[in-house]
């Protein structure tokens, strides 16, 4: 396995384990603090529309032309509506959702009760299994940015990473008030997280390791459409449901900010050698 793997390997993990943040989220608190949840996805969905439009799509039309660029960033676009459609993102419930539902398990028998907690632990079973699906082109995504250069595969991976958060509390809800189990929470949550970097190894073995750069540019325009339609239809609706509108476009603008800085700052700490 090459350097370049290994390297796409490494930053595919950091996504994916970021699911085991979530699940930490979860069994420390109670009501887990869903407000910070939707301000991180606000500030995740400013660094993804930074990188998808200012980054992959910028580049993939200037070195590929207007017309290709824009046909491959929306085959990207194509590509993940359709994932999104067979594999909906599962929903994140309110945690007074939760704390009706035990509610309503503690007035009734003791039959009601484990009838109920199989039902959610089914659920978050099925929810995790959503998730690991989804996480999979989140894996090439990585690769394919990887590829391209460190810095482009590490913007990818942060911005990843901070998605994948809610992902893993989505995962560890139902399961730890079903199981009362913090350890099978936060052990399914972070299974789920692995798809990402099977993604990579799945993806590093279909793809040559010297792809034409007019193809790599084209595939990170994809990307960029992935990331673009990712962001727009999957993470601003939790930011603004969990944060509130007002807060949470404040989040975006402080991401797309904090990414710009960070494009910069790169570019002036990396070696020369490194391609960017």
């Amino acid at each position: 396995m090459d350097s370049q793997v290994m390297v796409a390997l490494a930053l595919s993990l950091v996504g994916g384990f970021s699911t085991s943040l979530g699940a930490l989220f979860v069994i420390l608190n109670q009501a887990p603090n869903l407000k910070m949840l939707g301000l991180l996805q606000g500030f995740a969905a400013g660094l993804m529309l930074s990188i998808s439009f200012l980054d992959l799509a910028h580049n993939a039309m200037n070195s590929i032309g207007f017309l290709k660029g824009n046909l491959w960033f929306f085959a990207g676009v194509i590509f993940f509506a359709v994932v999104a459609n067979f594999i909906p993102e599962p929903t994140l419930p309110h945690s007074s959702e939760v704390k009706g539902r035990k509610k309503s398990s503690d007035e009734g028998g003791k039959d009601m009760m484990k009838k109920h907690r199989r039902q959610v632990f089914f659920s978050g079973i099925i929810t995790a299994i959503g998730i690991s699906l989804h996480n999979f082109p989140e894996g090439m995504a990585v690769f394919l940015g990887s590829m391209k250069g460190l810095r482009v595969g590490l913007n990818l991976a942060l911005a990843i990473a901070l998605h994948n958060i809610p992902e893993g509390v989505a995962v560890a809800l139902p399961v730890y008030f079903a199981t009362q189990s913090k350890w099978q929470a936060f052990k399914l949550a972070t299974l789920s997280g692995f798809a990402e970097p099977l993604g990579v190894v799945i993806v590093a073995y279909l793809f040559p390791s010297s792809l034409s750069p007019e193809i790599l540019e084209g595939l990170l325009g994809s990307v960029g459409g992935v990331m673009a339609f990712l962001t727009l239809h999957e993470m601003l609706p939790l930011a603004f449901d969990y944060a509130g509108q007002k807060q949470a476009v404040k989040a975006v603008f402080f991401g797309m900010a904090f990414m710009s800085a960070s494009l910069y700052f790169l570019e002036l700490s990396l070696p020369k050698e490194i391609s960017l």
